[in-house]
């Protein structure tokens, strides 16, 4: 039982089949066919470089973004810190200011009255040496007369004068 016989169908489609395969190799469809599918892979290959390269880009802009956040924050933390502590030295410095100068209006207040005072003091004093001095001079006058009445008069006028003043 001969299968390849020149007649059959067998024998046809073994020689298709030959040919076929000749023709394939001879046009170089594998090493075309290869060829085809290197340079899809080269090209999956070079958009998924492509992808890593734009994630890490993008990872690398979200650090730098995430950073400068975290930057902005701290100095506007500082600011406000700073502020706080200008405010507490102004208001410190304002509370010194206001009791400086309500010691210094009492101390002008005290002094002052102590002013009053002494001119009061001296003016009662001189009212009380000028009252002394009338009444003295009344009663020597009614005592003692004459010309050496008025000396005497005259010169304990003076001793009282200087005594009291």
């Amino acid at each position: 039982m001969a299968v390849f016989t020149y007649g059959t169908a067998e024998f046809w489609v073994l020689i298709a089949f030959l040919l076929f395969f000749a023709i394939v190799f001879y046009l170089k469809v594998p090493a075309q066919l290869a060829q085809s599918l290197d340079a899809r892979a080269d090209t999956i290959k070079k958009e998924l470089d492509d992808a890593r390269l734009l994630r890490e880009e993008a990872q690398a802009l979200l650090a730098d973004y995430q950073k400068k956040s975290r930057e902005a924050e701290e100095e506007a933390k500082a600011i406000v810190e700073q502020a706080r502590r200008e405010a507490e030295s102004l208001a410190t410095e304002t509370q010194k200011q206001l009791a400086d100068s309500v010691t210094r209006r009492t101390k002008m207040a005290e002094d002052k009255i102590s002013r009053a005072e002494a001119q009061a003091l001296a003016e009662v004093r001189g009212a009380a040496v000028d009252a002394a001095l009338k009444a003295a001079e009344k009663i020597l006058a009614s005592k003692v007369s004459g010309a050496k009445s008025d000396e005497l008069i005259k010169q304990s006028l003076a001793d009282i004068k200087a005594k009291l003043n």
